[in-house]
């Protein structure tokens, strides 16, 4: 089995196995005034992965998959297809692995004051079993840059970054269209894991500067939910342990930002820093603006020549490290005057989806209600 074969089934094994981790009573779903339900009060047999809430948990798995480029069986019980309790079964790598954890704390909290310097992927690099010896082959062949690591070295030959935010600005329809550009509605489609790979119904509610509701359809079961109204958020997926899982930490900051993108006129003064470089992003130089916050993860903004955004990455804390996610903006699209992506493909450790626009009502009225907490 080649590596680009066993990375296509860890991620997609690993969007799909959420449905097997284990049954979650209902009293341990977090209410409206409530802290999130830690990791150890929803799955089973959580020994050194305690005290994070189940979204960075869940993230943490997609460390894992990423990191040794292994599906969910690679290290569980070959019964979890069959019974989810078995994902209690200690084995071999999952003892190994627990073990790995608590040295890697111990590395962070020795050397590096406890910031998590050392990750699961700084050792493995995608490999099982962590080469020893130099790569003669890595050594001499020609340097491959990775737009999605989390390294950055600023250029001092780019332009500065308010002038290539203002260019965004005014590719998108500039300034003044887009202060007017208030609110939209939205229908599509929406393909993933979560769905099978299955194309079904998408619909998306918005308003500035970062509120945002999608809802898709599956023809069979219940919906799934994405929810962020500026302050809190959510995802609902019905065939997980809890089906409500709050955003926590930089998972929730991202979801604004990822609203935000469509309502870009916050974005130059969502940072209270930037750096700016050059990438090569499949063939074409683009320039890449990074956004900084401190006691946040950064943000990287590319910009093709026409000063349009074509990607977006963000990081994500886990009890392992941060792990990436990458949203690709294709299919620019006038609405009411303002460029809008109506192709979005967003890719992160534990999934893959894709989203295509059909119908954009802009400046519509939305029920605040649209917002709220889901009932479940």
């Amino acid at each position: 089995m080649t590596l680009s074969g066993r990375h296509l089934i860890a991620a997609g094994i690993a969007g799909w196995v959420a449905c097997l981790l284990a049954v979650v009573p209902a009293a341990s779903q977090a209410g409206p005034d409530q802290k999130p339900p830690m990791a150890e009060n929803v799955y089973l047999n959580v020994q050194v992965l305690k005290g994070i809430p189940v979204d960075q948990f869940n993230d943490t798995m997609g460390m894992f998959a990423s990191a040794l480029l292994l599906d969910c069986v690679g290290c569980h019980d070959p019964k979890i297809t069959s019974d989810p309790k078995a994902f209690a079964l200690p084995t071999p790598r999952i003892q190994r692995a627990r073990g790995m954890v608590t040295m890697m704390n111990a590395l962070n909290r020795t050397y590096f004051g406890g910031r998590p310097r050392v990750t699961c992927f700084t050792c493995h690099n995608g490999d099982p079993q962590p080469e020893q010896s130099p790569s003669l082959r890595l050594q001499y062949s020609a340097l491959v840059e990775d737009p999605s690591s989390l390294k950055f070295f600023p250029d001092i030959a780019a332009p500065p970054a308010d002038q290539v935010l203002a260019r965004y600005i005014q590719a998108l329809g500039g300034a003044q269209r887009l202060a007017a550009f208030t609110s939209y509605t939205a229908t599509g489609t929406y393909v993933g894991f979560d769905t099978s790979e299955t194309e079904v119904p998408l619909e998306i509610v918005s308003k500035a500067p970062n509120q945002r509701a999608m809802i898709a359809r599956p023809k069979v079961g219940r919906n799934l939910l994405w929810v962020y109204n500026g302050r809190s958020g959510w995802k609902y997926q019905p065939d997980t342990p809890i089906p409500l899982i709050e955003l926590t930490g930089w998972n929730l900051t991202g979801a604004g930002l990822d609203a935000m993108v469509f309502f870009p006129a916050g974005i130059p003064k969502a940072f209270a820093s930037w750096q700016v470089s050059f990438a090569d992003l499949d063939g074409r130089q683009v320039q890449v603006v990074r956004g900084i916050n401190s006691g946040q993860s950064p943000v990287n903004l590319y910009f093709d020549a026409s000063g349009l955004l074509v990607r977006l990455v963000r990081w994500t804390e886990t009890a392992a490290g941060p792990v990436p996610v990458q949203i690709d903006y294709s299919d620019y699209r006038e609405v009411a005057g303002v460029k809008m992506p109506f192709h979005w493909v967003i890719t992160w450790t534990n999934g893959q989806s894709t989203i295509q626009l059909k119908d954009v009502r802009s400046n519509v009225s939305i029920d605040e209600a649209r917002f709220a907490r889901p009932e479940v």
